[in-house]
């Protein structure tokens, strides 16, 4: 997967807000027709205690969903933990586990905000930039913003707003299992991420592409390339 350089790492918490209203504007939050036939899932471990994380990518051939390639990067993380910057935390590990894919996806969902974010451009358009693909946020928990109450039933959702803007959605993808908070990242619009991720899960809370990426970031995903068969853990339905 072609990674493009846009700016370095090496930054401080100042230039690092800098960097993110600065590409926020060059974020698409519209879409051509997208007929993947493959997609992919991205997560991130929480550092272990060396401080070492892990990035995963996994890529699924659309619809079967059946896993084509997983690639992991390992490294020490030190970027400081800071909300609304983690991106600067998280997205190098996971764009050098991306230098390792020889399959490009069609389409990407990541566990992080897109524009669902105090300055519009979360983990998800940080790294659709740096990749320009079609990307999704997905997160489980809300960053910034407000919705009304959504539906029980799955497929059921309220528009995430802030300051009157509407910069996502809280979907319910599980008839009464919490909502996810989805939001554009790079090159979909709104109503585009939402179907894509109903269309992506199987029965969990989180769509298959990154419920696979949590659990291969987590090791817990064993992929066996010539079968193209996998084993994980069933134990988050």
């Amino acid at each position: 997967m072609r990674v493009y350089a846009l700016h370095g790492w090496e930054v401080s918490t100042a230039q690092a807000r800098e960097i993110q209203l600065s590409l926020a504007k060059r974020v698409v939050t519209e879409n051509g027709v997208i007929k993947p036939r493959l997609v992919a899932g991205i997560d991130i471990s929480a550092p272990d205690t060396q401080g070492v994380a892990r990035g995963a990518v996994v890529i699924l051939r659309y619809p079967e969903f059946s896993i084509v390639e997983v690639e992991i990067a390992e490294d020490k993380i030190d970027f400081p933990y800071i909300p609304g910057l983690l991106s600067f935390r998280e997205s190098p590990l996971i764009l050098a586990a991306c230098k390792k894919v020889c399959n490009a996806p069609d389409l990407i969902m990541i566990d992080g905000q897109g524009i669902a974010h105090p300055r519009r451009f979360g983990l998800a358009s940080h790294v659709g930039l740096f990749l320009d693909l079609p990307t999704i946020g997905c997160a489980k928990s809300i960053l910034c913003g407000r919705h009304q109450t959504v539906g029980e039933e799955a497929g059921s959702h309220a528009e995430l707003l802030d300051n009157g803007k509407l910069i996502g959605a809280a979907l319910r993808t599980k008839t009464r299992v919490k909502p996810v908070y989805v939001s554009v990242g790079h090159r979909i619009d709104l109503a585009s991420a939402l179907q894509w991720v109903i269309k992506c899960c199987r029965g969990y809370r989180l769509p298959e592409p990154t419920r696979l990426a949590h659990l291969a970031a987590a090791g817990r995903l064993v992929f066996e390339p010539d079968s193209h068969r996998s084993e994980f853990d069933h134990d988050d339905r």
